[in-house]
């Protein structure tokens, strides 16, 4: 028996456990102190402190599992050690007497041990809060991260208070924000952005408040918003950053969406869900800002593209070309109504490399086709397409009749993968089977991955071969 066979934890370097107890929440963390004499003191050096109130120990009435939750962390702050830690991880269900209790943990944790990052929810779930805690909301102290060292702020269900003269103050240290559930007015959306000098990330969530958003920053790269629904107000959306990277729309409805300065623009998302009222339309509008961002590479967006051969009023120009896009990520289905949406949005990527096809989940039944198109082959133009990914394959006619397409009208150029599910009964049973690839070897045709064994190698081998 080798010496390595009889190694175990407390053979380990000290950076290598703490690396592994940052992993871990810290009420787990502090139990590691029972293992041995080595263990005891390692929890307080730990670079991270994460408090899950969904994860502790839940007292029954009268007992309140949120005061034994505050005293808990109180107890952990004063007796961990002051090495500075690089994550502060704490959610919660506020209630205004516990306020004290939160201050404090928000200013130990940036003040004295220097966290880089901060995150606190005081949402969770909503299974999770009643009437009484709908109406008891954390005012965040901005101002307490003046002069700090945090760099990543995420805030989940609360309120902001800006100082009053948050005109003459700069929060230079954040460079990435993350909102959710937050009230965020217009004027504090304007606030936030003027004075975080250096924030180059901005992720909004279920915010609401606004009328007329507007997000003009010179610094921003990353764009995402999440689930804004429109109001009885008509609100308008406008985006100004020269150097934004990577923008995400995820269910917003904003009556009117207006994009500048988007040159830099090379990651483009967006997704509406189906089960919304007037989701086309939304989806529409967004789609349309593609015209201010000629340069995107990436594009992830789901298919309706069919609706803009049938309207007028959101067809793109005639000379519209997405010439840069080389990956373009497709949620779409199969039938012949999506084949025709598919052919005309590949036919404005002509230097397209890479696509990759989820499945689109649809509540409604497609739109009825016209007689033309019902009847005219589809035909794909992708002259620089080298692979195409079918993710969640589980083997239908419709996904079947689009390999043959592929295959027959020979637009790939070196490989189709197929990651297949099993479904049984509508649901999906097994996620992790192998996928299947097709190699395509010049003039000898196509051959399949030797060494994979799934129902939809058969198929394809015996659509290979003819039989």
């Amino acid at each position: 028996m080798d010496e390595a066979s009889n190694e175990n934890l407390n053979d380990l370097p000290e950076e290598l456990l703490l690396h592994i107890l940052t992993f871990l929440p810290t009420l787990d963390s502090i139990q590691t102190s029972l293992i041995s004499q080595k263990w005891r003191p390692i929890w307080s050096r730990v670079p991270s402190l994460n408090f899950p109130f969904e994860l502790f120990p839940s007292y029954e009435p009268p007992f309140d599992t949120r005061q034994f939750f505050a005293e808990f962390i109180d107890r952990v702050l004063i007796l961990r050690s002051h090495s500075p830690i690089h994550t502060f991880r704490l959610s919660f269900i506020y209630h205004d007497h516990y306020g004290f209790h939160v201050d404090s943990w928000v200013r130990s944790a940036i003040t004295h041990l220097h966290a880089r990052e901060l995150h606190l929810d005081f949402f969770i779930h909503k299974d999770f809060h009643d009437e009484e805690t709908f109406n008891h909301r954390y005012d965040f102290p901005f101002y307490v991260l003046r002069n700090v060292f945090v760099e990543k702020l995420g805030l989940t269900g609360c309120d902001l208070t800006l100082p009053a003269k948050v005109s003459t103050m700069r929060f230079c240290s954040i460079g990435s924000m993350y909102l959710d559930r937050v009230y965020l007015t217009d004027q504090i959306m304007s606030d936030l952005i003027l004075d975080c000098p250096n924030l180059e990330a901005l992720e909004l969530q279920n915010c609401w408040g606004h009328h007329h958003l507007k997000i003009c920053s010179t610094r921003l790269k990353k764009l995402v918003l999440g689930y804004f629904y429109d109001s009885e107000i008509q609100e308008t959306l406008v985006i100004d950053c020269p150097n934004l990277f990577s923008i995400s729309f995820d269910c917003c409805a904003f009556d009117k969406f207006i994009l500048k300065n988007a040159s830099s623009l090379v990651e483009f998302h967006v997704d509406m869900v189906h089960l919304i009222y007037r989701s086309y339309r939304y989806w529409s509008k967004v789609v349309r800002l593609l015209l201010q961002a000629p340069n995107v590479k990436h594009l992830n967006v789901q298919n309706w593209w069919f609706k803009f051969l049938t309207s007028k009023e959101d067809s793109f120009p005639k000379s519209f070309m997405l010439h840069n896009l080389n990956l373009l990520e497709l949620r779409t289905g199969f039938t012949q109504y999506d084949l025709v949406g598919m052919a005309a949005l590949l036919k404005l990527c002509p230097n397209l490399e890479t696509m990759i096809l989820e499945y689109l989940f649809k509540k409604r039944a497609d739109e009825s086709l016209s007689e033309e198109l019902l009847n005219k082959p589809v035909e794909l133009s992708m002259p620089s397409l080298k692979q195409v990914t079918m993710n969640a394959y589980t083997g239908t006619e419709d996904e079947f009749n689009f390999m043959k397409m592929l295959i027959g009208q020979g637009v790939v150029l070196e490989k189709i993968v197929f990651v297949p599910i099993q479904v049984e009964n509508g649901k999906v049973v097994e996620r992790s089977l192998p996928p299947v690839v097709l190699y395509r070897k010049g003039s000898q045709g196509w051959k399949c991955s030797p060494d994979l064994s799934f129902s939809v190698r058969s198929i394809i081998e015996s659509e290979l071969n003819g039989d």
